[in-house]
């Protein structure tokens, strides 16, 4: 008989993709959102298309094409509002813009490689959830295990009826990877409807701050600033993922393991999320 889990070990990280394992800074999709909706005479600013970031791309879309500036553009070159449709036509187009340039973002965020590996080493399995759709990772997914990530599972933006921040997509990563207990389980996420995806499973959650969307530079900008500019970004990026309500925040995967040590002794004595 297979041995049964135990409710106070830890079994499993589930880790985002960009902005958590690699593309520091989640900037791949950020041009081609500028992109998309200029190519229809609508302006957004790289601000704005970060907001819903996380969410499935249709979603993001949708919600971009929401903001009061976006619509009223959209409304007074085409006459009318913005409907279903018209996102469903956007995100047709918007699929292979985001597809020809995500291999060019797809550099592994320092340490995330060997905070794997050691999440392995401890005995832990390694999901994956994203709001990339099944094209995109498609692309990702072979670049990502030729230099050594290989995760035990993918669930993908539009795999299922409701992505982020439903926790569905958390509930087939604990199918995938046979957990029973949301509190053995750790999701790492630079989002704050990653953040409300792992909350909503139950799992513990891990914002990760500097590396990631809350705070959107490259690695080689986030270098160049001052080591007091880099705390002024540092708090402002983290309090994003603080007020998502996440358990822990760090600047990225590679600051995991003392945080999986915390929770491994809170589960140990009982603790939950």
């Amino acid at each position: 008989m297979r041995q049964q889990p135990d409710p106070r070990q830890l079994a499993a990280v589930v880790f985002d993709w960009a902005g958590t394992i690699l593309d520091f800074g989640s900037c791949a999709p950020m041009g081609a959102f500028v992109k998309l909706f200029d190519r229809f005479g609508v302006a957004i600013t790289i601000e704005q298309a970060r907001g819903p970031m996380g969410v499935a791309k249709w979603d993001h879309i949708k919600a971009l094409s929401l903001l009061p500036e976006v619509a009223a553009q959209w409304e007074s070159r085409y006459g009318k509002p913005i409907t279903d449709a018209d996102v469903d036509h956007l995100y047709e187009v918007f699929t292979p813009m985001n597809a020809a340039v995500v291999a060019d973002f797809a550099d592994f965020i320092p340490g995330a490689l060997e905070t794997v590996a050691a999440c392995r080493a401890r005995g832990l399995k390694i999901g994956s959830t994203t709001g990339y759709n099944r094209p995109i990772m498609d692309i990702v997914t072979p670049i990502a295990a030729a230099g050594g990530y290989v995760p035990d599972n993918l669930v993908c933006a539009g795999d299922l009826v409701s992505g982020r921040p439903s926790p569905l997509m958390m509930w087939r990563s604990f199918a995938d990877l046979g957990v029973w207990w949301p509190a053995t389980v750790v999701k790492v996420d630079d989002t704050d409807v990653g953040i409300l995806e792992g909350l909503h499973a139950g799992t513990w959650t891990v914002g990760v701050a500097v590396s990631g969307n809350a705070l959107g530079l490259t690695l080689a900008e986030w270098q160049a600033l001052s080591p007091g500019d880099q705390q002024v970004a540092r708090i402002r990026a983290s309090a994003k993922l603080w007020d998502a309500g996440a358990h822990y925040v760090i600047d990225s995967v590679a600051d995991l393991l003392p945080v999986l040590d915390e929770i491994a002794g809170k589960l140990a004595r009982g603790l939950r999320p």
